[in-house]
């Protein structure tokens, strides 16, 4: 297995105040792993300290293999939360010469950000300034600015902040692609469903420490199936009185159950059948906003 990206057991203090605390993690080849918190939890400084803008106290980073060199501006790229981009200078010049900056020769910059143009659907913002795009368009510049100079390992904070429905598939899509070209990216955000989708393992932070981390699908299978969702052609009575049942939720398509046993599932199931035909009967596993809450919350005391 090769992790072109190890961080082991490091940790970063500010003052008395400690920003991150012992973290370890793995990215793979090939690998999108999500990083996870509530602001102040310390992501951003992981980040930093991945881009080597700043040095951990204890602990290493490695990037394929080795410690922090030259080499990383143009091993790495990175896509902040905050736009970067001069709004007053044409994209196509800012572009290049940062793509120059790290290494890549100004004629490959130029082809290389027409096809991402041409990719993102918007070959005319070539000789367009930032601050006449809107701010989704924005970010799909501030994405080209990461990805031009063709980096082994990506680091993507907020990366669909600020954009509509259709674009934030546009670029789900192109991470995913990305992805499958071998990319290493570490993914940072808020929206748990996007972490769901796009990412195979996952780290928890909370006040810097790690609360959760590991597979996502072994996570999700370590937490108790508390939702049924049922869907029958006749209403169901009496579902609110069955043991191991604490709420029944009524919507159009049927009912979303909450239960404290999988025994109260095959109940719920009995029950609807002896009623009328079942559409649809599913015991869900938890989403990872879920597990989320549940891990933050109960650490908030």
């Amino acid at each position: 297995m090769t992790y072109p990206l190890v961080i082991e057991d490091v940790s970063k203090q500010y003052g008395d105040k400690t920003a991150v605390n012992r973290i370890h993690l793995r990215v793979k080849q090939g690998e999108i792993y999500g990083l996870l918190g509530a602001n102040g939890a310390g992501k951003t400084t992981t980040m930093r300290m991945v881009l080597g803008l700043i040095y951990p106290d204890q602990g290493s980073i490695q990037w394929n293999g080795q410690g922090y060199r030259e080499e990383l501006r143009s091993l790495m790229g990175y896509l902040p939360e905050e736009r970067g981009l001069y709004p007053k200078v044409k994209i196509s010049e800012q572009i290049i010469y940062l793509a120059e900056l790290r290494g890549v020769k100004k004629n490959q910059a130029d082809r290389s950000l027409k096809e991402w143009l041409e990719r993102f659907e918007v070959p005319d913002y070539y000789n367009r300034r930032v601050e006449e795009l809107s701010k989704g368009n924005q970010q799909k510049i501030q994405f080209i600015a990461a990805v031009i100079h063709n980096p082994e390992i990506l680091i993507l904070d907020e990366a669909f902040s600020g954009l509509d429905p259709v674009n934030v598939e546009l670029l789900k899509k192109t991470v995913k692609s990305l992805r499958d070209e071998g990319k290493t990216i570490l993914f940072s955000s808020h929206r748990m469903d996007h972490v769901e989708e796009l990412c195979e393992h996952i780290c928890i932070l909370h006040r810097s420490n790690t609360i959760l981390q590991g597979s996502l699908k072994e996570i999700k299978a370590s937490f108790p199936k508390e939702r049924v969702i049922l869907e029958t052609e006749e209403d169901i009575e009496g579902l609110d009185r069955l043991s191991g049942v604490t709420s029944v939720n009524k919507g159009l398509k049927g009912y979303e159950i909450r239960i404290t046993s999988p025994e109260t599932a095959q109940q719920i199931l009995q029950l609807a059948m002896e009623q009328s035909v079942v559409q649809r009967f599913q015991i869900m596993e938890p989403t990872l906003n879920e597990i989320f809450i549940q891990k933050v919350g109960n650490n908030h005391e």
